[in-house]
């Protein structure tokens, strides 16, 4: 899902950076807002985990490749968004500049499509489903959604630059991300925000999967 600098035009790339920087700064407030002493640890953790596994790339062709995201996971952990913009757009960075794994012009599309629209559409679909399906159905269900929808924008995107045909993009990115979502992303997220809930509650203070009370206050107000 790492879009290579060729892929998308210089103009087209710019504006990608312009919608993604918003997201970035308000990340970067949520940070110095809400990190402490005791949350940096886990969210670097997070980070190495999410370096990791995104290393692990399957080939689609039409010189893309899939693979797991993981911002779901740091948005429902730290129960907001802007915590998986930041951990994604930290090891985007890190990937395109010292590992030249993805481009640098085209970073900010990478960085909408990884950080801000899987984060958003699968912590607030862990939200919406928490309640009826539980933590572990909510958290895999969360996750394979955001990461398709993902893909599907990272289609639509070089479709507008001329890379792709639109419908055998499509296909390609939606196909092989529907599996990834399910047997990687979803159950891997979904494993671990379960484990967390049982283990150290403390870790999803901010979320309701910890404190239903408190959220639904939050919610309501």
């Amino acid at each position: 899902m790492h879009i290579p600098d060729s892929f998308i035009p210089l103009a087209q790339a710019i504006v990608y950076w312009i919608i993604a920087l918003p997201f970035i700064i308000m990340s970067m407030k949520w940070a110095k807002n809400e990190l402490d002493e005791m949350k940096v640890p886990v969210l670097a953790a997070l980070a190495a985990g999410i370096f990791a596994i995104q290393a692990m790339n399957i080939p689609i062709g039409m010189g893309t490749s899939g693979h797991m995201v993981g911002a779901a996971l740091v948005a429902i952990v730290f129960g907001s968004p802007w915590a998986g913009v930041l951990v994604l757009t930290v090891v985007l960075l890190v990937q395109g500049f010292v590992f030249a794994d993805g481009g640098i012009t085209t970073m900010g599309a990478n960085i909408l499509n990884m950080s801000v629209v899987s984060g958003f559409i699968g912590y607030y679909t862990y939200l919406a489903l928490h309640r009826r399906a539980g933590t572990s159905i909510a958290a895999l269900g969360g996750a394979w959604l955001g990461l398709f929808i993902s893909a599907i924008v990272c289609a639509v995107q070089m479709w507008i630059a001329g890379t792709f045909p639109l419908v055998s993009g499509l296909i390609a990115m939606g196909t092989y991300h529907l599996i990834i979502g399910f047997i990687g992303e979803g159950l891997i997220t979904s494993v671990v925000i379960t484990t967390i809930a049982k283990s150290r509650p403390d870790l999803l203070e901010n979320n309701f999967t910890a404190r239903p009370d408190k959220h639904t206050k939050e919610i309501r107000a």
